[in-house]
């Protein structure tokens, strides 16, 4: 059977575009290097992304979008209505999961811990953070709701810190999560298609996992696997696991998570598009569990699917890389 195509969706508009671009063109080398027919499908801030999708003419498409309207279940929304299988998550779990606030209620419902927080919403203005932060101390770390890489993100040890960072978090989002500082080790674990990989340990030289540190290389050490006992390792495992059960995430995923000298752990976020660059996290994880970049591209294309509809009949809904193996290519027609 002849390839199909597949499209590696990148840019949008959100804060997070040049990472994107830079996920997209790596994902794009690596589904060639496995056989793929590709063509690369970049959303320019403001196109009509029904349009360029649409015109994009693809069997498939590999999100690599960060950020608003690219992994909060607009875009996935979009090919749900076209009929285009799409890797990640479907349309519900993409939005709960890019909204801190859904995801740590979901988490508290489902007895996932996750540090304690309150919620800065548009319905206050500037001068009451005073009155709600109220007794809640410090440290604290400030966050848009909806948004990723870290941006407006940063820990605040006092009131006057606290209400710079507040304000620079709304200019990503009208909405900011305040978070209890937790001191402990940054643990990243990733999960491919329900499977966990492992865990990575992330100890940023500057002391904070912003965006400088994530994206520039030598500012940030990577321990792999992390630095724990083996039973604690095991149940950072496992609760990641749990995070990612709560809200019905799939595909490919990463978990971030906190581990502190006591007995306790807590989740930070469930990422359900993760970087693909050179220093992300999930192609580290997964290069410890056996898989190259090109083969994690190729397992995560492959499970490009539909969650609420069917694939329209001039399009079919398989979709078969050169090369791919017949246990792949069965694989892939169950996920579909």
């Amino acid at each position: 059977m002849s390839a199909k195509r597949i499209g590696v969706v990148m840019g949008g508009s959100s804060a997070e575009r040049e990472i994107s671009l830079l996920s997209g063109r790596a994902v794009v080398s690596g589904l060639r290097e496995s056989g793929w027919e590709v063509v690369p499908v970049v959303l320019s801030p403001g196109a009509d992304a029904y349009s360029v999708l649409r015109a994009a003419r693809m069997d498939a498409a590999f999100l690599a979008l960060h950020g608003r309207l690219g992994e909060d279940g607009c875009i996935q929304g979009l090919l749900e209505v076209l009929g285009v299988p799409y890797t990640g998550s479907s349309v519900l779990a993409s939005a709960l999961a890019m909204d801190k606030l859904k995801s740590k209620e979901l988490f508290r419902l489902h007895n996932v811990p996750t540090p304690p927080y309150y919620v800065f919403g548009p319905e206050y203005v500037a001068s009451e953070l005073r009155a709600v932060h109220g007794s809640f101390g410090f440290p604290v770390v400030v966050k848009p709701r909806r948004e990723g890489s870290s941006f407006g993100v940063a820990k605040a040890t006092s009131f006057d810190e606290l209400a710079r960072a507040v304000d620079d978090a709304r200019r990503y989002d009208d909405g900011v999560v305040v978070e209890r500082f937790v001191k402990g080790k940054e643990i990243a674990v990733g999960i491919l298609d329900g499977r966990v990989l492992g865990a990575i340990e992330v100890e940023p030289l500057s002391g904070m996992y912003d965006h400088d540190a994530k994206y520039t290389p030598g500012k940030t050490l990577y321990h792999q696997p992390a630095r724990l006992p083996t039973t604690r390792y095991r149940g950072v495992l496992n609760l990641a696991e749990r995070a990612a059960q709560a809200l019905e995430v799939s595909g490919a995923v990463r978990v971030d998570l906190l581990v502190t000298e006591g007995q306790n752990e807590y989740v930070l976020e469930v990422n359900t598009l993760p970087g693909m660059t050179e220093t992300s996290l999930l192609p580290k994880i997964a290069r410890e569990a056996g898989f190259g970049f090109a083969e994690l591209c190729d397992r995560i294309a492959s499970s490009a699917r539909l969650f609420t509809g069917t694939a329209r009949s001039e399009r079919g809904a398989e979709v078969v890389p050169l090369g791919n193996s017949e246990a792949a290519r069965a694989q892939l027609c169950a996920a579909v």
